[in-house]
């Protein structure tokens, strides 16, 4: 295996593979490598309708050398260390790798010790996660026999913000058609002053919201998790505030209040991987540290980093790196022809795919400033307003998106 690359990729997740894709759509010349451990790459937005036992987890998931592009070298090896003065990244069991350029897009990763309790319940008995098993979640829910159902989140930046409240929507749902919704009270606390950050949508939901009878705690930080005992600990923010009330069961300790859960569905606190943290790559927030226009590192220019383990102000999503990707190849592509890297295009585009039922979906499209913008596309689909739910928005998340994943996005084509 060779030691340099021109063009050397951290993660073989959605970001990696993409970037390498459409570097070889564009130049088939360029010598690129992808510095990647794990065996298998899931479609990872799959997992909230598998949690909901509508999806199969085993069609989420494929052999990572199935999705490395060709002509692109894979190197099985984690990445541990930069030397960013030496363009050197520093490998597990390779060794020194160097570049001329580096991408760095090695995702995120779970801090359970930033909510006490929950790695030991997490993904056993009643406490479940789709970010985590969501084979198991569904188990949670078709065996959920009433009492209160608490979907939460932490206070962390996680993957896709909207994920802790879809599978909300479709548990209700199952809840509903199941007979136990009767004697169930439904709730989901959170840290958040609103149930989702663009207006237009946010007024949706809440009609949702009503709808299914759920109860919305806003300002509820999650501080530890007591399996044994089913109760969630959360500390309240100034914001503090209800949606619906419902008298379900609580108790004080200090300036704690505890939910007692008969199931718990969360996404895990979320965190940089150690090896970034660490790095001299990061922000103060320990985040990688780029711009959040051309996504070049604000310090190191011939680094560049993408995906979710971004300091970007903007939602960590799939559809988030399909629009940061195209910014991170050209301007490349302008660095290797000795022009500057000035394509400032990337204007914080990300969208969640709420699904608000079983055939039911509303799609969040938004910028950096929290603006509504609906991909024109969907007019094709005889979709005029994507903030209204639609059966065949459903269709495009079971469906449609997946395909255009495998066959689209990964393989370098614009979508």
């Amino acid at each position: 295996m060779k030691s340099k690359y021109q063009i050397l990729i951290i993660g073989g997740g959605t970001a990696g593979i993409m970037t390498a894709a459409q570097f070889r759509e564009l130049d088939k010349s360029l010598e690129i490598a992808i510095i990647e451990p794990a065996k298998i790459h899931y479609y990872q937005p799959a997992w909230t309708l598998v949690g909901a036992g509508t999806y199969d987890y085993d069609k989420t998931g494929k052999p990572m050398g199935e999705v490395i592009p060709p002509g692109v070298t894979w190197i099985k090896d984690k990445a541990i260390a930069f030397e960013p003065e030496e363009n050197t990244v520093n490998t597990d069991s390779n060794g020194k790798i160097t570049y001329d350029y580096l991408v760095v897009a090695p995702g995120l990763t779970y801090d359970f010790s930033l909510v006490p309790g929950l790695g030991d319940a997490i993904d056993k008995g009643v406490v479940c996660s789709n970010y985590t098993n969501p084979n198991h979640t569904w188990d949670v829910i078709k065996n959920f026999k009433g009492g209160t159902a608490l979907f939460t989140q932490p206070t962390t930046p996680i993957k896709c913000g909207g994920a802790p409240q879809k599978i909300m929507y479709l548990g209700e749902h199952h809840f509903r058609k199941s007979g136990v919704k009767k004697k169930t009270d439904i709730v989901f606390a959170t840290a958040g002053t609103v149930i989702f950050g663009v207006k237009e949508i946010a007024k949706i939901l809440m009609n949702v919201v009503d709808r299914k009878d759920i109860n919305v705690r806003f300002g509820y930080q999650l501080k530890k998790v007591d399996g044994k005992n089913r109760i969630a600990w959360y500390k309240f923010a100034d914001h503090e505030k209800e949606h619906n009330h419902k008298d379900v069961k609580t108790e004080k300790d200090g300036e704690l209040t505890g939910i007692h859960f008969d199931m718990l569905h969360t996404a895990p606190p979320s965190v940089a991987p150690k090896f970034i943290q660490d790095s001299p790559l990061v922000n103060q927030d320990k985040w990688l540290d780029v711009n959040h226009h051309s996504m070049q590192h604000n310090t190191f220019k011939n680094i560049f980093g993408l995906g979710d383990v971004a300091a970007l102000p903007t939602a960590k999503t799939g559809a988030a790196i399909r629009k940061q990707v195209p910014v991170v190849v050209e301007n490349i592509l302008h660095l290797i022809n000795k022009e500057s890297a000035e394509n400032k295009s990337y204007q914080g585009y990300s969208s969640c795919p709420l699904v608000t039922d079983y055939g039911k979906m509303v799609l969040a499209e938004f910028d950096y400033d929290n603006n509504f913008t609906p991909d024109p596309k969907l007019k094709q689909m005889f979709i005029s307003d994507s903030s209204k739910e639609h059966w065949r928005l459903w269709m495009l998340k079971k469906y449609g998106l997946p395909y255009l994943y495998w066959n689209k996005m990964l393989t370098g084509k614009d979508v």
